[in-house]
């Protein structure tokens, strides 16, 4: 005969009553959660872009932006070591999509110089390529000629990490919005897929995500010739840059050399100009920041210096006094909310390449909105015909079942709540198959009794029979079930994902529900009714 402990069945009708406890949440309107005490758990289900509507976008990281960025550097590179050797050169350019090529004037000189550029190729990261690579390789040509080409496996390399970081850095953005459960995750090669649940502002999105937002602190090159520059001759170290001023984009010209970059902020906010009450965004240099920016505006009192975002000038004050404290502001016609996006995009750094959106959805609430109603209507019917079926079928142990099944789904919202899952409408589909599952486990027991009762047995033997009998055959199907889930899980996408969550936590749920606690019931009955047959 079967029998529990009484800490075994205490432990489990606590188990059932935290759950409840839990999700009860999910149900109450929003002012009655409100109203609750903060001891109580207060936290719902999160819905997913499906469900609550949102916005989706599939953006692509320009990589080759970034290849052209190193080569760049190693271009540099080249020009300051052989300078700094007094080492003659001519022809030093960017070749193709993947080259360097520099030719040596002095023939006496070439081999110095190949030393010099043999020290610029450097192994890249080898974790995530395999094995050892180089950045590039380096070919020696007639009449001392030098190319450095990219290798694949630092093509590899940058590719992977560009996306990587471009992820952590859309995924801090989007966090700083105050969206719950975003979904962001690679596609492919260079692409990155987001979905915000709940945020209706596709654009505001684009905006936020879209640019690179690469700060940059320059002095304006006030001894320039701006009408000459206007015209093409722009003088060697400066650029045109330009400035929004009251509608108007009004030309400056930019020292090249940069003071301080937005990877020396260590705080970014939103706040007001006690002056003239005009949102600005103040912002924190770290020890390193403060003291480059300290001597810069030392040495410049009375000139204008430049905080350049992406290529466009924000605003150019003038020094008035040295600014030592490491802290400032920016000001440039900002509304609250561009303020505030500023800041967002500052506090979560640059992004390594522009990202460009390759597709993009809105999901109105009231889509997800009838999604919902649709998911709740196939939930209600599919449990409502269970349980009318349960009841037909085997009666009173019909009734246990039942019990266990409402559990089930009881418990299996308050776990997805606690952890903080996202309930999708292929969630719901997993949530009405792991009904199926808990069912089936307690049809095995009871068609399982039947036999034991068929071939004559006692009350006690056919119960007892019914549960050993069938585990085995519940055991594989349920671990066979959660086997699929977990493969789901990590080879599948974002609904397909969603689907595996549920069903896994509704299948590992049913182990507990059907196999402990309608066990519970049947035997505590028994127990107390002690019949001869069993009516089943």
């Amino acid at each position: 005969m079967v029998t529990y402990s009484r800490w075994t069945i205490w432990a489990s009708i606590l188990v059932c009553l935290f759950a409840i406890l839990v999700a009860s949440p999910n149900v109450l309107p929003q002012w009655v959660r409100d109203a609750m005490p903060e001891w109580l758990p207060k936290q719902t289900l999160n819905l997913g872009l499906d469900l609550q509507g949102g916005s989706y976008l599939l953006l692509e990281a320009d990589v080759n932006a970034v290849y052209r960025e190193r080569l760049e550097t190693t271009r540099d590179d080249i020009r300051q070591a052989l300078r700094s050797a007094d080492i003659g050169y001519t022809g030093l350019v960017i070749q193709g999509s993947d080259t360097v090529e520099v030719k040596i004037r002095d023939a006496e000189k070439i081999e110095d110089a190949a030393s010099k550029i043999q020290s610029l190729i450097v192994s890249v990261e080898a974790s995530l390529l395999g094995g050892g690579a180089n950045n590039y390789d380096l070919t020696r040509g007639p009449d001392g000629v030098f190319s450095l080409k990219m290798t694949d496996g630092a093509r590899t390399y940058y590719r992977t990490q560009t996306v990587s970081q471009s992820i952590e850095i859309v995924r801090r953005r989007i966090d700083e919005l105050g969206t719950k459960e975003p979904t962001i995750q690679q596609q492919g090669e260079d692409r990155i897929l987001v979905q915000v649940p709940g945020l209706d502002d596709p654009q505001r999105l684009k905006a936020l995500i879209g640019k690179t937002a690469k700060l940059q602190f320059r002095m304006v090159d006030e001894a320039g010739d701006l009408e000459a520059a206007l015209q093409g001759r722009i003088p060697a170290g400066s650029e045109l840059l330009y400035e929004e001023r009251d509608g108007q984009q009004i030309p400056l010209l930019i020292e090249r050399r940069v003071i301080v970059t937005g990877e020396n902020l260590v705080n970014a906010q939103q706040s007001v100009d006690q002056r003239n009450g005009r949102p600005v965004v103040s912002f924190q240099f770290d020890a390193q920041g403060a003291r480059r920016f300290g001597d810069a505006t030392a040495a410049n009192v009375g000139r204008r210096f430049a905080i350049v975002l992406d290529a466009k000038v924000i605003s150019a004050p003038v020094i008035n006094e040295p600014i030592l404290t490491g802290s400032g502001q920016i000001s440039g016609g900002f509304t609250f909310e561009s303020a505030n996006d500023l800041a967002i995009l500052l506090r979560a750094g640059a992004l390594p390449a522009p990202l460009t959106v390759v597709e993009e959805r809105t999901v109105g609430a009231e889509l997800g909105a009838d999604s919902i109603a649709a998911g709740s209507v196939a939930a209600v019917v599919g449990v409502a015909l269970t349980i009318l079926l349960l009841l037909a079928a085997y009666g009173l142990f019909g009734f246990f079942a039942v019990v266990g099944l409402l559990l089930n789904l009881v418990i299996t919202i308050a776990i997805m709540t606690m952890i903080g899952a996202t309930l999708t409408l292929p969630g719901i589909a997993g949530l009405i198959l792991s009904i199926g599952m808990t069912v089936d486990a307690n049809v095995l027991f009871y068609e399982r009794m039947r036999e034991e009762r068929g071939l004559g047995k006692a009350a006690a033997s056919s119960l007892s029979g019914g549960f050993s009998g069938s585990m085995s055959a519940i055991l594989d199907a349920n671990f066979t079930q959660v086997l699929a889930c977990v493969i789901l899980f990590y080879l599948g996408s974002g609904p397909v994902r969603g689907f595996a969550v549920t069903l896994g936590i509704g299948v590992a749920v049913s182990m507990f529900t059907a196999v402990l606690l309608t066990r519970i019931m049947v035997v505590s009955w028994y127990r107390w009714r002690k019949p001869k047959v069993l009516p089943i």
